[in-house]
């Protein structure tokens, strides 16, 4: 660890310097970079001293135990023994998943998708739960969301629905949630009462930096403007200011109308196209290197039925994880948490397994 401590001060102090440097200050991307891991390691190094601290307040402690003169002195000792017995594993459990590699799309925006499955109308409302679900849940987090397309049913179902959600750590939280949801509960349209299940995919990419190093040639794509429109004639515009734009060598086609102007839906449409072309890219790389499925909770295959919403029992099931919640009502209204902690906390337990091994291997 003290080996460990060291090689951190000194990558510390390099970037120390760097802060200084015109060099950084002049460029805001590379600034924030610096900053960052600056941030980082110093939380980190924070951690180690009050981890050592606590051990050595321990043995304190255990010493001054056996010299202790009464039992009202042995017995408020020994409460501070037990809160660091217990404080102490906690501490090191941090450090060590301070301690894994960053993913730096983790602290970024994020772009959602949702598409009713199998199930008819009742899996188009399903869909749309689910998008009500994550708007909640984002909201909780402090992120802006932005519906840039929305495909309703005549009861309100969605048939697809895209949003735009830009917050820190927003990819980082909802990255989790890829994967096929599955319903079961009696559908307002069933009137025998009958318990059917219906399902709806979604898809959740990073906005990443990576983005801005995709081009989209001008003659690649195909831009075209309408009139918005929109349910029970809200947000319906008087002019053409709906974006649909067409990546013509891929066929992905993007709408946006949540905004007013045309050049602000345009804006956010190259966006979700320039994401949408980048997980293109990336999944055609996990198809060809099977052993990256690996570093994804699952298969990492967006067919795989990932959660099930029990309503009679009350109950949301991750399988990835065998994780059950007694708790879907309030799941619904986008405490999602309780859920997301529990598929982080299992990543970060089997990336820290990995590390070790790879460092007992080595």
């Amino acid at each position: 660890m003290q080996e460990h401590r060291e090689t951190l001060q000194k990558r510390l102090q390099e970037l120390e310097q760097a802060l200084q440097s015109p060099e950084v200050l002049q460029n805001h991307r590379k600034l924030q970079e610096v900053s960052r891991e600056y941030n980082r390691l110093r939380e980190i190094l924070n951690l180690m001293d009050r981890l050592d601290q606590a051990q050595a307040d321990l043995a304190l402690y255990r010493e001054m135990l056996s010299e202790a003169a009464d039992e009202a002195e042995r017995a408020e000792i020994q409460q501070e023994i037990d809160h660091l017995e217990q404080e102490i594993p906690r501490l090191e459990t941090e450090l060590r998943r301070r301690l894994l590699p960053e993913n730096p799309e983790d602290r970024g925006n994020a772009i959602l998708e949702i598409r009713a499955g199998t199930g008819g109308e009742e899996a188009a409302l399903f869909a749309r739960d689910l998008l009500k679900m994550y708007l909640k849940y984002a909201e909780k987090k402090g992120w802006k969301t932005s519906i840039t397309e929305l495909h309703e049913t005549e009861l309100g179902g969605v048939r697809e629905a895209v949003v735009l959600i830009e917050g820190p750590g927003a990819y980082g939280h909802l990255k989790y949630e890829s994967g096929v949801h599955r319903v079961q509960r009696v559908p307002v349209t069933e009137s025998g009462g009958r318990i059917h299940t219906s399902s709806a995919s979604v898809v959740v990419m990073p906005e990443s930096e990576e983005e801005a190093d995709i081009e989209i040639k001008p003659d690649e794509i195909r831009i075209e403007t309408f009139r918005a429109s929109g349910p029970g004639g809200q947000h319906v515009n008087v002019t053409d200011s709906a974006v649909r734009v067409i990546h013509l060598p891929t066929g992905i086609v993007v709408s946006v109308q949540d905004e007013r102007s045309q050049h602000k839906n345009r804006a956010k449409a190259l966006r979700i196209l320039k994401a949408r072309l980048l997980d293109r890219k990336r999944e055609e790389e996990r198809r060809r290197t099977a052993a990256l499925r690996r570093t994804y909770i699952g298969t990492g295959d967006r067919s795989e039925k990932i959660r099930t919403y029990n309503f009679p029992q009350n109950r949301v099931t991750d399988h990835r994880i065998g994780f059950t919640l007694y708790a879907l009502e309030s799941v619904l209204e986008g405490n999602l948490d309780p859920v997301i902690e529990a598929l982080r906390e299992h990543e970060e337990a089997r990336r820290l397994e990995e590390l070790q091994k790879s460092g007992s291997d080595a």
